[in-house]
């Protein structure tokens, strides 16, 4: 047992130092789930940590047969929100973390959204204005004109001419 729980020590070292700048928000958000004493919580905290760990990994979560993305920042905002909460009791789940983090993913997948319409409208305007594919505007050496293919002229004779004008006055007619 006691091996079991030098393990979990020292892969709970090892995570901690995983998560980077967030690694104090992470340890107050699994104190939250009442690990005292620590020696009787050991694997516990393990476990939490793990699920931390998957949660920063992958940038997404789930929460009632959903999936949602979030980045490093929002799970940091999220954690950051939750441990400044005052819990009359300890925490048994993600549930309360996962509701704060919705909130949170669904303002970041807004403002993803608004910012792909404006590069996609820069692109757009890129293109109009004679810019290139990727919505760079090209210089002016760079900008070719379009070439037209060559075509030898036609010989017609003056009875020719006159069928198609007729012709051509006809589908204009019919066009209306």
């Amino acid at each position: 047992m006691e091996m079991d729980q030098e393990n979990d020590l020292f892969a709970i070292i090892k995570m901690l130092n995983a998560f980077g700048r967030h690694g104090s928000l992470v340890a107050a958000y699994t104190e939250l789930f009442g690990l005292r004493p620590l020696k009787a919580h050991t694997k516990k905290w393990r476990v939490l940590l793990e699920e931390m760990k998957r949660l920063f990994d992958s940038e997404s979560f789930n929460y009632q047969k959903r999936t949602y993305r979030i980045s490093a920042a929002g799970i940091a905002e999220a954690l950051n929100l939750v441990v400044h909460r005052n819990f009359t009791d300890r925490l048994d789940s993600h549930n309360y973390l996962k509701r704060v983090m919705i909130g949170i993913a669904e303002r970041e997948e807004r403002e993803q959204g608004k910012q792909d319409e404006r590069a996609l409208r820069k692109r757009e305007g890129a293109l109009l204005a004679g810019g290139g594919r990727d919505g760079y505007e090209r210089p002016a050496e760079e900008t070719l004109a379009p070439v037209m293919k060559t075509v030898p002229p036609a010989h017609l004779t003056d009875d020719e001419i006159e069928r198609n004008r007729r012709r051509v006055k006809e589908m204009l007619e019919m066009i209306g």
